[in-house]
């Protein structure tokens, strides 16, 4: 019998909530966890000073920017890098395939599931525990994160060259204002048609496939979808909907709805300190 989880929260205040600093942060830039002729890196944020044989959660960060801009290194995923490696999270945030002239899809997914399967092939050298690994992504990230947590059961979605027959499944999703229905979105298509490499008329089974609302099922991972109210970017109905549909597929999901939050905020915006539910969340799902 499917359980139904209604759960959502609407942030108005704007009293900060006290989050604890558990650990220094130490961050290396710029290490590869693709084929050694990519250029794409990434960002490592690691808690210092751990006891021994301390194995921690892994996050994989994917950052936003329309499929087509962006950078491991923004301030919002410095802000979630910081964040979670001081709460005992092991955290890399990945540059993927980025449109330049020719269609990214489904490469940039591959390139994220491919830093899970990273994480797993190196969980002894980052302290990190292979059961326990989630991903947060913002925006166009937040499509690519959602993507990850649905589809660990499509085989043609999945990578098995660079790190074969490794697992990309993900224990935990976090989803920040991210497209979740490319049949139904009202933004300017472009930058969705460029990366997709077809518009929607020409080949709607490709925009159909690429959402994250055609692969949901009952054994998809925990989700966490947050949305300002303020977002003219990406309409708010897109994390209503897919809410509502993970619910309905027996999925256990959050939807945080941040009171006039416009698109594109960290865990720290003005209107909420959000730390406390994202930690929380994490906490519930991925530490032991």
């Amino acid at each position: 019998m499917a359980v139904l989880f209604a759960a959502v929260f609407n942030v108005t205040s704007t009293k900060a909530e006290e989050v604890n600093t558990m650990y220094e942060v130490k961050v290396v830039k710029d290490q590869t966890y693709l084929a050694p002729d990519r250029k794409e890196k990434f960002d490592l944020y690691a808690p210092e000073n751990l006891v021994e044989n301390q194995k921690c959660p892994g996050i994989v960060i994917i950052h936003g920017g329309g499929w087509c801009n962006g950078d491991k290194g923004a301030p919002r995923e410095q802000n979630i890098g910081t964040t979670l490696a001081s709460q005992g999270y092991v955290c890399i945030s990945i540059n993927y395939a980025q449109f330049e002239g020719q269609k990214t899809w489904p490469t940039n997914l591959y390139d994220c599931k491919k830093a899970v399967q990273f994480l797993r092939v190196n969980a002894e050298k980052y302290n990190i525990d292979p059961d326990r690994i989630g991903v947060i992504g913002g925006s166009a990230g937040g499509h690519l994160a959602a993507m990850v947590g649905v589809t660990a059961d499509v085989n043609e979605l999945n990578p098995n060259d660079l790190y074969k027959n490794v697992s990309c499944k993900v224990q935990a999703v976090i989803d920040l204002y991210g497209v979740n229905d490319f049949m139904t979105i009202k933004i300017d298509d472009n930058s969705i048609s460029d990366f997709l490499g077809v518009a929607r008329q020409e080949a709607p089974e490709v925009w159909q496939y690429a959402s994250p609302v055609t692969h949901i099922s009952k054994n998809d991972p925990p989700f966490l979808i947050m949305h300002g109210t303020a977002d003219t970017t990406v309409d708010i109905s897109q994390s209503v909907e897919f809410n509502k549909k993970l619910q309905i597929a027996g999925v256990e999901s959050e939807l945080v709805i941040v009171e006039e939050a416009m698109h594109t905020f960290h865990l720290q915006p003005p209107q909420k300190d959000l730390r406390p539910i994202v930690l929380g969340f994490l906490d519930r799902h991925l530490k032991r």
